[in-house]
């Protein structure tokens, strides 16, 4: 492993990085979302939306307490401020978790687009010491020194693509799972703000 990182060059260097930038993330990111799933609790979302229909706000406030689901955090939001800034509240409450889904994304992204580039940085690097070795004029009496340029040329191209496919797949993984996420935030708010709409008889908090 060391002697294919000495012999890609002074980028692999800068590969290496990004390959642990992406390897921390994910496993935040798995970590992370394995939390999301595990917390939900969709018998004590649905009762509080039935709470809330009823004009029973305490009793909701009191259910929201009963879980971490991060649906309910939301909705517990919304319902403190009934009577006040109501939909503000829920969409800063929604907007906050889907930045928190979002968290750490642009740094793949840019590992996507960023392990190639620089893989091909590398390439030319190599390409230029083998040839600056051709172009002396002179007698190659070290044939590995031309061939050790090749090499860095194809160490640093094959790695950074390696960094960006294997990268590439948790980033759409995480993409997919924030916009079904969203998707589902966006249900329950409707939900009680429609809730909220239609209740006639509206407690006290």
């Amino acid at each position: 492993m060391l002697e294919i990182l000495y012999k890609g060059g002074p980028v692999m260097y800068l590969l290496l990085l990004c390959s642990v930038f992406s390897v921390t993330i994910t496993i935040e990111r798995i970590v992370f979302w394995i939390g999301i799933w595990t917390k939900k609790n969709d018998r004590v979302l649905n009762m509080i939306l039935r709470l809330v229909e009823k004009g029973k706000i305490n009793e909701a406030l009191a259910n929201c307490k009963k879980t971490k689901d991060h649906r309910v955090a939301i909705l517990a939001e919304g319902i403190k401020n009934y009577k006040t800034n109501f939909t503000t509240a829920l969409e800063a409450a929604g907007a906050n978790e889907i930045n928190l889904m979002k968290k750490y994304l642009v740094v793949l992204d840019t590992i996507i687009t960023l392990s190639p580039l620089l893989g091909i940085l590398g390439t030319v690097f190599g390409v230029i010491v083998s040839f600056g070795i051709i172009g002396q004029g002179t007698e190659i009496v070290d044939p590995t020194a031309v061939t050790g340029g090749i090499a860095q040329a194809l160490i640093t191209t094959a790695a950074g693509l390696i960094i960006a496919v294997f990268t590439l797949i948790p980033f759409n993984c995480f993409n997919s799972f924030t916009e079904e996420n969203a998707q589902e935030i966006e249900k329950y708010v409707n939900a009680l703000e429609l809730a909220h709409s239609s209740d006639k008889n509206i407690e006290e908090i």
